[in-house]
């Protein structure tokens, strides 16, 4: 048995433009973000989804309509799934990306979330980023996967073997999902309309590829 969902994360948006940390808030794709999407419908397109699934996010939405706009499934539109959603920053949310991973990091001695992940894994590194919230409201590692695995598995048991399914996302949620299903390293930015193949037999998920931007997948 194999299943096998393609993960991929949304086109550009203006606050990844003006380098602006966005996990639940939102912004429009720009008009790089929607060829971004365009782009990975192409790429796609030789693949013929038997289901389609999203972030209850627009950004995540309009990327996965795009995609499908240009694949030869039936199926039209993604079905959004909260679980699917960005991982919550709290506080940090729409802050400048540079000084907020200083403030956050810098005293650690890092000064990225790509050195944060490098030194701590993107669990821990998330757990500092909510403990540093003073409003309690960014998601620790625990609490993004425990809400993020059920809307996987959800997914997976819905489908009959041999089934491909495309999943319109979010850069850090993906990065989450290679981290527990693969020893790949993920303190690299998962690019925009990059595609991410994780199968499951039945019983283990396993990462074919990661941020794939070429016309293999």
């Amino acid at each position: 048995m194999t299943i096998s969902l393609y993960f991929v994360r949304h086109g550009q948006t203006y606050l990844n433009k003006y380098h602006r940390i966005q996990g639940v808030i939102d912004s429009s794709l720009t008009e790089k973000g929607v060829n971004d999407a365009l782009d990975a419908g192409e790429r796609l397109s030789p693949i013929k989804f038997d289901a389609a699934y999203s972030s209850d996010l627009p950004r995540a939405i309009e990327t996965g309509r795009l995609i499908l706009f240009q694949n030869p499934s039936e199926v039209s539109q993604p079905t959004p799934l909260s679980g699917f959603r960005e991982l919550n920053f709290g506080y940090w949310e729409g802050e400048d990306d540079v000084k907020t991973w200083h403030i956050i990091g810098g005293p650690r001695g890092v000064n990225s979330f790509h050195e944060m992940i490098a030194e701590y894994g993107i669990d821990k590194a998330e757990d500092i980023i909510a403990a540093a919230d003073p409003y309690g409201d960014a998601e620790s590692g625990q609490r993004f996967w425990e809400r993020l695995l059920p809307a996987i598995t959800e997914v997976t048991s819905k489908a009959n073997d041999g089934d491909k399914i495309l999943v319109a996302t979010h850069g850090t949620l993906i990065r989450n999902v290679v981290s527990h299903f693969s020893d790949i390293p993920v303190n690299v930015s998962t690019k925009n309309g990059s595609v991410t193949k994780v199968d499951f037999d039945g019983k283990n998920y396993s990462v074919d590829y990661f941020n794939n931007v070429s016309k293999d997948v």
